[in-house]
């Protein structure tokens, strides 16, 4: 399932850099460097989406196959920029587990002297890192790429041997990632989390248990059928339970999210008429 896992790794990226097409008033969020990161394929057709006819039909077509898509990628996104950027003076690092094609720390004024690990798995570190050679002509000082497979490597170990110090209060952002993952892979990664020292961060998304168990679609099957039944989404969690999973790692919830406060904070003032996914969640938490 890793192979697939990161197959997926572009495409919420794509979707950004065509959400840039819209004007400034409109978009939900702000990402001038989605474009760049890219491989050649992924920017062809995101170049295709310029006039607003295709642009538009993009978005429509996405909500159409997946009501609540578009909007709850970018609505989660612009939520960890804004956590980021009102903690950057109150942590020492950053670490993305699989960071994708991710930008934060590349446009975040704010994450430009704090040094950031962006871990993934050996495909993408190795698009991305030839994209990031291409356009800044050598990656930036503060930024280390780390490949691993979560399943099947320790995180901590592959994190030190490029430099990271455990001691450091870190910001971790485990987006759209946990649903991919065997109980294993959450679990080592909890372990992980659990030697991060007081006042360190936590952002990560995760898929709705009931979901992913059959119970209760959500009007949502074509995306059952294509994630869920093909066993490319493994893990899901009630919501009831989310302190449960962080609690005995030391972690304590200061913010759960769902569609709709997602959508009141980030997509009503843009005044377009997107639904916002009800399958996935959010949460903030700090280290004890």
């Amino acid at each position: 399932m890793a192979q697939a896992a990161a197959k997926t790794g572009a495409g919420p990226t794509v979707m950004v850099a065509i959400e840039q097409y819209f004007p400034g008033r409109q978009r939900i969020i702000t990402d001038e460097l989605a474009y760049s990161v890219l491989p050649f394929g992924a920017r062809a057709l995101v170049w295709a989406m310029r006039p607003p006819p295709a642009r538009n039909w993009m978005v429509r077509a996405t909500e159409r196959a997946f009501p609540g898509l578009w909007s709850g990628i970018m609505c989660r996104k612009r939520y960890i920029d804004d956590a980021l950027i009102a903690a950057s003076q109150e942590i020492d690092t950053v670490v993305n587990l699989g960071a994708g094609f991710d930008t934060r720390a590349y446009r975040l004024p704010s994450l430009a002297e704090i040094p950031v690990w962006e871990v993934d798995q050996a495909a993408n570190i190795k698009s991305k890192q030839d994209r990031l050679r291409q356009g800044f002509g050598r990656l930036p000082e503060n930024v280390t790429l780390v490949s691993i497979d979560f399943d099947q490597e320790t995180l901590g170990p592959a994190l030190v041997s490029r430099g990271y110090t455990e001691h450091k209060r870190t910001f971790f952002i485990w987006e759209a990632v946990t649903q991919y993952l065997t109980e294993t892979g959450i679990g080592a990664t909890l372990e992980f989390l659990a030697t991060a020292p007081h006042g360190s961060r936590l952002a990560f998304t995760y898929v709705l248990k009931d979901f992913l168990d059959g119970e209760n679609l959500y009007g949502q099957e074509r995306l059952h059928e294509r994630y869920v039944k093909s066993n490319i989404w493994l893990f899901g969690l009630d919501p009831r339970n989310v302190s449960d999973f962080l609690d005995p790692y030391g972690w304590r919830v200061t913010e759960h999210l769902g569609c709709q406060e997602l959508a009141e904070r980030y997509v009503k003032p843009t005044g377009r008429g997107l639904t916002c996914s009800p399958i996935e969640r959010i949460v903030y938490a700090e280290k004890l």
